[in-house]
């Protein structure tokens, strides 16, 4: 065992104190976990080798571990456990008080920002700030945002809320730019996962009582052991394999929902009453609506609802638009290769996946090669029953069946023979099951195996294969099938697939370690199918050669020449045999095909492109059902739905590509099922309405949500005046649509409540922006399209879809099983709203992963902290600031630098780009001041009362969007305002002067000049500190020199504003200069100079001349520049002789470079 040990980890096993250790599951893509006996009297305990922390399991038996660290599995008895625990409490308690003291206090920061924004909150719930009915006026501007409403299977965790902020932040800076801003917000209860969550806990309390007594669990825990697959030795001839083995599930501990509701802070009294769907319902919202307004998200809550037929009145918002679809013609019937779920007993759609969301069914033709006699041992058993026996390889080439010289089958793998109809298949039984899923009541789930059986006991067997020249072809060993995919089975064609070439050309070489096998069996010639141009009519045989390929071990580049063969061959290749000939690939396919199945020489095939797993923890399967679907990919709504995306706005071209590529493969889709919560189909009740279909359009609902529910999530029918029945389509139709009311209307609305209605629709709707993750672009948002074309005219179409990455959590990925994860409630308590919200508005913008940092959301709390107590101390009536209008090089200074960061700031938050806006708007403006700030006490002033007041209007305004608590405090408590900064708006103080922000860059360059020339200076041997320093500054160029950069201005602007990368071009350019030719020599070493300023300063340094007086600039900033430098500071131009006398150096000045001298 310890060999084993050691040759698998490359380390001795007395790192483990344990009997034995075997292997549970291997998913080297990922983690390696490992099962490890228990010792009698003792438990488990891992170490992190790279942190020393202790770790101990939960519940359920699993150790959640927080980092992809390497961690020591250790057994110790309890006491000893307890001790190493408390010792370890000790030391975090300790290392936590020495982190609280660190950082300034920081609880108690986090703690005044909490109050404050417990009383802002209470603020707005008062005054209903949040709560906007359409305008009056039809054309004042409005702005409405959505987010994707959340599943009600839990508490909202900091993923969510990283992307509804994006929504949020546009609703704060839309309100600013003076549109009336709406963000509605629903929950969503449709699909699988609460059905099946509550039917758990119903079996768990059934099989154990309330509350339940779990029997013991296994003398086994599973541990994930976070080593990386490059990491670990490998064994001698190991290859790095990445498909999983089966988990031994009988020696596995078993989780039960009761406990996952347990680590969840559900009341072990309540969870009885969450064995009922409906409880889920009215559990979670209200958790979530609290979760969000501790956050302060600006959501108007009278619009909000829950989905699922427990709500009459969204229940029947979602039945009328299914029987406008089907109306349509957009909803059809039919048998469908659908991902499923046998447990469950219908499809397995997305959101009902426990992993392979957006998986699709992949399509095969399996070949019935017919195994002829003498049959192979394992299967003389059933030569008696005269059914034909067939291997079964599965393809996606059926077109290159022509050319078949074998078929190979994994020695090692496990295979059988099963009895469909009047065949029987040979293939692994994976792929047996998910075929009886293909076939027609009685035989629909139906899988009889007949025998099992390795791979090796069909080599050398004789098959004979449909299309092929050969009247029998032989069964040959290949090691790299994986029986995880497809059959198990794969036939072979060498002359277009590199790989079989590859592998036909090794067999020949291994015959001795098979003594079935014979020299006949591989002795057959190549036989030519398909012509490729410039590849002859073997295209494997060619590229194989050219890429100097030698054996199947050529791994990158048998990829590479697979790649080039199907390329080719596919789209440029034409058949030269069969019914076909003279026909191109692309076509002929799909007709042999139809060809080999209609002869009865193959049967159509289809399984998950990867593995998937429903939530009920079942291995699903691609069944053909009878389904309702909706017939996306449908040639006039496609097109309606491309123009769609044409006019919308995607806030990055990543998102536009999704997009366009989801609509070229997307096609039909199932839209009903018959397990779960959700709508009933009006037509076919024994159907529900699957959850990404009855969550497209719900938008509009919103519109009208508070009408309809009055507030309630679920409309509460009992106690509302409102009647469902009264909700017809009929009233939907004129509400959405504009149709008038049939004469024979059975609804009681009121024409009032109706005009009202149309009037709230007309005037919020379209969507102006949806967020959402990116992931869910191939579906959710595809159909948003897909059913708003079909639903509503183009006036009402989408106007914007905004997706992003990922969260990731100080760098990891969130992960409960990790530990690495936290819900929004924990994030507000922890960080405070505006703190959280500041760290999601830095996260990140991009579709690449973003990351939220706890060390951005203590900054946030010291800053914001900081920021308020300065702001106050600033507008203190007794505050040392100067009054009267600015007027200084510093005053002026700064106010147009704050007018280019609100202009900056602007650009950023109207293109979605929250981290920039919060740069600029935040951590820039801050800078600008500190900046202000020494400047005046260098020119020993004050700093200036009104602009310090501007300074801290703007930073209120600003951060509105990220931190309303925050601005809202700053804006009535500091500045004095009687409204809400709800009410405010976007900062307007001027346009920038830009001539006044160049001499501020003008100055600060200086400053570096003097700095760089100071250095230097004092490395040279026997160097003395100066006392002085003394600047020239030269008003123009001379003529030749004004020549030579008007000359590079030329060059530049020809070439696409940037000089010319080929040296031998200026230098020409210089030559045939007349105003240059007398000054050759001083020329060239200038123009060099100017092009290298050229690359470090950009355009401004072919400027002739300042568009400023520098010496005014220089002399008005004395005293900044004596504090910068530490030297005393004179200012001459060259024009005044007396004075460049004392340029000792004889350093050059020109524009916006002057000459320094030490003295």
């Amino acid at each position: 065992m310890s060999g084993d040990f050691e040759k698998l980890y490359g380390e001795p096993l007395h790192h483990l104190e344990s009997t034995t250790v075997s292997v549970a599951e291997l998913d080297l893509t990922t983690w390696e976990q490992r099962e490890v006996k228990r010792a009698e009297g003792q438990e488990f305990i891992l170490k992190d080798r790279k942190e020393g922390r202790y770790y101990v399991a939960n519940s359920a038996g699993l150790f959640s571990l927080p980092k992809k660290n390497d961690y020591v599995v250790l057994m110790k008895k309890p006491e000893e456990i307890a001790k190493l625990l408390a010792e370890q409490e000790a030391k975090d308690k300790a290392d936590a008080e020495k982190k609280a003291k660190e950082s300034n206090m920081q609880f108690h920061k986090r703690d005044a920002l909490r109050a404050i924004e417990k009383e802002v909150q209470a603020e707005w719930e008062a005054s209903k700030v949040f709560e906007l009915d359409a305008s009056e006026n039809p054309e004042e501007p409005k702005f409405m945002a959505t987010f994707p409403y959340p599943y009600m299977n839990g508490r909202l965790h900091l993923g969510h809320s990283f992307t509804l902020s994006k929504a949020e932040f546009a609703i704060g800076y839309e309100k600013l730019k003076g549109k009336r801003a709406l963000f509605p917000f629903g929950f969503h209860c449709t699909g699988m996962p609460i059905k099946a969550c509550a039917d758990k806990i119903k079996r768990e309390m059934e099989l154990y009582g309330n509350p339940p007594t779990f029997p013991p669990q296994p003398d086994v825990a599973n541990i994930r052991l976070f080593l990386h697959e490059e990491n670990r030795p490998k064994k001698k001839g190991e290859a790095r394999s990445k498909k999983a083995k089966a988990t031994n599930k009988s020696d596995s501990a078993v989780v039960y929902q009761w406990n996952i509701m347990k680590s969840s802070n559900v009341a072990e009294d309540e969870i009885a009453s969450f064995s009922d769907a409906n409880h889920w319902l009215y559990y979670f919202p209200p958790l979530a609506i609290e979760d969000m307004k501790s956050m302060g998200v600006k959501v108007d809550w009278r619009r909000t609802f829950i989905t699922t037929d427990v709500n009459p009145y969204y229940d029947a918002f979602v039945r009328w638009q299914f029987l406008r679809l089907k109306e349509q013609g957009k909803i059809k019937f039919g048998k469908r290769y659908t991902i499923y779920s046998e447990k469950d007993g219908g499809a397995c759609l997305d959101h009902d996946r426990q992993t392979g969301e957006g998986v699709l069914p992949q399509e095969y033709t399996l070949v019935k090669q017919r195994v002829l006699e003498p049959y192979p041992e394992v299967l003389k058993p059933f030569a008696h029953l005269g059914k034909p026996i067939y291997l079964v390889p599965a393809t996606l080439r059926p077109e290159t069946m022509y050319g078949q010289t074998n078929c190979w089958v994994l020695p090692d793998g496990e295979y059988g023979a099963f009895e469909f109809g009047n065949e029987i298949f040979v293939c692994t039984e994976r792929s047996a099951r998910n075929y009886s899923f293909q076939l027609d009541p009685p035989a629909f789930g139906v899988v009889k195996k007949l025998a099992e059986f390795s791979g090796r006991d069909l080599l050398g067997a004789a098959v004979h294969a449909p299309l092929s020249k050969y009247e029998k072809i032989y069964v040959l060993p290949m090691f790299s099938i994986s029986t995880a995919k497809t059959t198990g089975v794969v036939t072979s064609v060498p002359s277009d697939s590199p790989d079989d070439l590859a592998a036909y050309r090794d067999a020949k070489t291994k015959l001795k370690s098979f003594p079935q096998l014979t020299e006949e069996m591989v002795s057959f010639e190549l036989v030519p199918i398909i012509d490729v141009p410039g590849y002859g009519n073997k295209i494997a045989e060619k590229v194989v050669a050219d890429l100097g390929i030698k054996s199947q071990n050529d791994r990158k580049l048998l990829d590479q020449a697979k790649e080039i063969a199907y390329q080719k061959g596919f789209y440029e290749g034409v058949m030269i045999v069969g019914d076909y000939a003279g026909m191109k690939v692309q076509d002929a396919k799909t007709a042999i095909r139809k060809k080999l199945i209609d002869e009865g020489l193959a049967v159509a095939y289809s399984e998950p492109e990867s593995p998937v797993t429903s939530r009920s923890g079942d291995d699903c399967v691609v069944a053909l059902i009878d389904q309702w679907y909706l017939d996306y990919g449908e040639e006039e709504w496609r097109k309606l739905g491309e123009k769609c995306l044409a006019q919308m706005q995607c806030f990055s071209e990543e998102t536009r590509t999704k997009f366009t590529a989801a609509f070229e493969w997307m096609k039909n889709w199932a839209c009903s099922r018959s397990y779960g919560l959700g709508t009933k189909l009006p037509w076919d009740t024994q159907f529900l309405i699957e959850s990404l279909s009855d969550s497209t359009i719900y938008m509009a609902y919103y519109t009208i949500a508070h009408f309809l529910q009055r507030g309630t999530l679920d409309g509460e029918p009992a106690k509302n005046p409102i009647k469902p029945e009264w909700v017809t389509p009929e009233v939907f139709d004129y509400i959405f649509l504009g149709k008038e009311l049939p004469a024979n209307s059975t609804t009681g609305l009121s024409k009032d409540l109706l005009e009202k209605m149309r009037k709230e629709f007309l005037y919020w709707y379209p969507v102006d922006l949806r967020v959402s993750g990116k992931d869910l672009v191939p579906n959710h948002l595809l159909f948003f399209i897909y059913n708003h074309v079909a639903m509503f005219p183009e006036q009402h179409w989408p106007k914007g879809v905004r997706a992003n990455g990922h969260l990731l959590l100080n760098g990891e990925k969130m992960s409960k099983s990790t530990g690495n994860f936290v819900i929004l409630k924990e994030a507000v308590e922890r960080y405070s709203a505006d703190g959280m919200r500041f760290a999601l508005a830095y996260a990140g913008d991009a579709q690449v992963d973003a990351n939220f940092t706890s060390e951005t959301a203590d900054t946030a709390i010291l800053r914001l902290h900081t920021q308020l107590d300065w702001a106050k101390e600033m507008l203190a009536k007794d505050a040392p600031l100067r009054d009267g209008a600015p007027s200084t090089f510093a005053d002026l200074t700064f106010l147009n630098e704050m007018r280019l960061l609100v202009q900056t700031t602007d650009s950023a938050f109207e293109k979605m780009n929250y981290r920039e806006a919060l740069q600029s708007g935040f951590f820039d403006l801050q800078l600008a001041r500190d900046t202000y700030r020494v400047a005046c006490q260098a020119q020993e002033q004050q700093m200036n009362r009104e602009l310090i007041q501007t300074f801290i209007r703007v930073q209120a305004l600003i951060l509105t969007p990220f931190c309303p608590h925050w601005s809202e405090h700053i804006w009535k408590k500091v500045l004095g305002n009687t409204t809400s900064v709800m009410h405010a708006r976007w900062p307007e103080i001027g346009a920038p002067d830009m001539i006044v922000l160049k001499q501020r860059e003008y100055l600060l360059s200086v400053v570096k000049i003097v700095r760089d020339k100071l250095t230097s200076h004092m490395k040279k041997k026997g160097a003395v500190k100066p006392t002085r320093v003394v600047l020239f500054v030269a008003k123009s160029y001379p003529a030749w020199q004004q020549a030579a950069i008007q000359m590079l201005k030329e060059l530049y602007d020809a070439n696409g504003k940037s000089l010319p990368a080929n040296d031998a071009v200026i230098i020409e350019a210089v030559r045939k200069n007349p105003t240059l030719q007398p000054e050759m020599k001083k020329a060239m070493p200038f123009v060099k100079m100017v092009c290298e300023e050229v690359g470090a300063r950009g355009e401004s340094a072919l400027v002739l001349e300042m568009p400023f007086s520098e010496v005014t600039v220089l002399n008005e900033n004395l005293g900044y520049l004596a504090k910068s430098s530490e030297l005393a500071v004179e200012v001459y131009d060259t024009e005044d002789a007396a004075q460049n006398a004392r340029n000792k150096t004889q350093a050059v000045a020109v524009p916006g470079k002057p000459a320094v001298n030490f003295e």
